[in-house]
């Protein structure tokens, strides 16, 4: 990576750990599961703007079902329950070892040995935090955070299994990220209603000030739609492996910003797991990219030595899907970097 690249992936690592703070300082007397439709509603703006994704319609749906509306619902709940900021970025990373779990269950896909360290790694270091958690860290909070990154693990699992066509290969996940944010919308105001109920959303209305409204065009427009443009950038001119353990930078942000603008300072036994987790984290995700990537391109070449002996005009299809193949699988990490994030934590 050069160094321009290195400092964008920084810069987007930055976005999306303080986009955590920017949801708590803005939720500020709005019902959490209210936020969520307000937030995708903004951000499936950009559909007039972005190409349809070259996944289908049940693909598209499944992702905004849980990779979207499942994820971001749970999440700002738990963050309206009192979960601070830094700890929520924190145990959202289980979703990488969680999506090892999903995939060996959903897909047959058998883990590696330090795929399988990771996630003992991981699990070692979420138990650490739930175990060391002070007060302010609610139990039901700590859970629901937990499912967050459970449904972010099954959308990853949904978009993997569509294979090489589900992202567009020009504007990357970025293509799937937006067109599935038209699922959210309704569904979420109307979880709001039932489970909130059309009081809490009317004093959410009237609450809606300046703080709600920077926060929203913080996470919909910097963090989602020009987080994703840059990442997909960097996927484009490096190597996965190389972009996507920037992301683990996030939960970091996320805990120094927390503890430097909110004064929410983890305790000895949250940094101690977290770094474990962070560790595990990093363990379990580096082998899958580069087994993918080793994967792809030995397949892009199986697929243009098969087309080197068709007609001409089978070689050049053969050619096309070959490209196709590579792209996918340079794009396949970044389902599992999202939001968050992105995250899609951002």
């Amino acid at each position: 990576m050069t160094r321009r690249d290195m400092l964008l992936a920084a810069l987007v690592a930055t976005m999306w750990g303080f986009n955590f703070v920017v949801i708590d300082w803005g939720m500020d007397g709005i019902p959490p599961l209210f936020f969520v439709a307000i937030r995708f509603a903004v951000v499936a703006v950009a559909v007039v703007l972005v190409p349809r994704p070259l996944a289908s319609w049940k693909t598209v749906v499944g992702v905004g079902l849980f990779m979207s509306l499942g994820q971001f619902a749970l999440l700002y709940t738990s963050i309206a329950l009192g979960l601070q900021p830094g700890i929520a970025a924190l145990l959202l990373q289980a979703q990488v070892v969680l999506t090892i779990l999903v995939a060996a269950l959903a897909l047959r896909e058998r883990p590696t040995r330090l795929q399988v360290a990771g996630v003992l790694l991981g699990t070692v270091g979420l138990g650490v935090v739930a175990l060391g958690r002070g007060g302010d860290a609610p139990a039901l909070a700590v859970v629901l955070c937990l499912l967050a990154a459970l449904s972010w693990a099954i959308g990853n699992v949904i978009s993997r299994k569509a294979g090489p066509v589900a992202p567009a290969r020009r504007f990357g996940a970025l293509s799937l990220t937006v067109w599935s944010s038209l699922v959210v919308p309704l569904p979420a105001l109307g979880l709001s209603a039932l489970i909130e109920g059309p009081d809490a959303i009317a004093a959410g209305i009237a609450a809606f000030g300046w703080r709600p409204l920077l926060s929203t065009l913080y996470t919909a427009g910097l963090c989602t739609l020009v987080g994703y443009a840059i990442f997909n950038g960097l996927l484009a001119r490096n190597r996965s492996a190389s972009v996507v353990p920037w992301v683990l930078l996030a939960p970091v942000v996320a805990m120094a910003s927390a503890a430097v603008l909110l004064g929410q300072v983890p305790n000895m036994w949250e940094t101690v797991g977290g770094v474990v987790l962070v560790v595990g984290v990093f363990v379990a995700n580096a082998p899958g990219r580069r087994k993918a990537a080793t994967g792809a391109k030995a397949r892009a070449g199986a697929t243009a030595r098969a087309g080197a002996t068709a007609a001409p005009g089978a070689t050049a299809k053969a050619g096309a899907t070959a490209k196709a193949g590579a792209t996918a699988a340079e794009g396949a990490p970044e389902a599992s970097a999202m939001d968050a994030a992105g995250p899609r934590s951002g």
